[in-house]
């Protein structure tokens, strides 16, 4: 990879390794959304995907993951303009797309996967499997400051 890549180079332009770097492992655009039709909102729920491995805050089946989820997006620089609204104001995805830089905690800055963590800026530990809730009650697990 290019040294830090992401501050020069457009996501177009990135290599697929850069791409992918660019996730910081926080697991928060693995959480179901809510839409609200009128508005547009976004609400964030900690209901997450039935594939989030909760401790580790990653997909337990990355590379197959469309197949098992069909309504799961994999994410591509060419999406960013549509999807940019829905990631969390937080995604490396996003404020590159908006040209802003990565936060301190991102393993890009600090050299560390652990500090997304460390940080309290993952979902490590406190969400709950969709299998697991109905989908009429996701409202009642609507996180307020994501």
């Amino acid at each position: 990879m290019r040294p830090e890549f992401w501050k020069t180079v457009p996501p177009a332009k990135m290599t697929r390794e850069e791409w992918e770097a660019l996730c910081d492992g926080c697991g928060k655009c693995c959480l179901n959304k809510l839409e609200d039709a009128d508005t547009g909102e976004v609400a964030f729920t900690r209901v997450a995907c039935r594939l989030l491995d909760d401790e580790t805050c990653l997909c337990s089946k990355y590379e197959i993951r469309k197949q098992i989820v069909p309504e799961c997006v994999v994410l591509t620089p060419g999406q960013l303009k549509d999807v940019a609204y829905w990631l969390p104001s937080t995604c490396a995805y996003r404020l590159v797309h908006l040209g802003r830089p990565l936060p301190e905690w991102h393993y890009l800055v600090s050299g560390s996967r652990q500090t997304v963590h460390e940080r309290g800026m993952s979902v490590q530990g406190w969400t709950v499997p969709e299998y697991e809730v109905d989908e009429d009650d996701w409202e009642d697990h609507i996180i307020e400051d994501l």
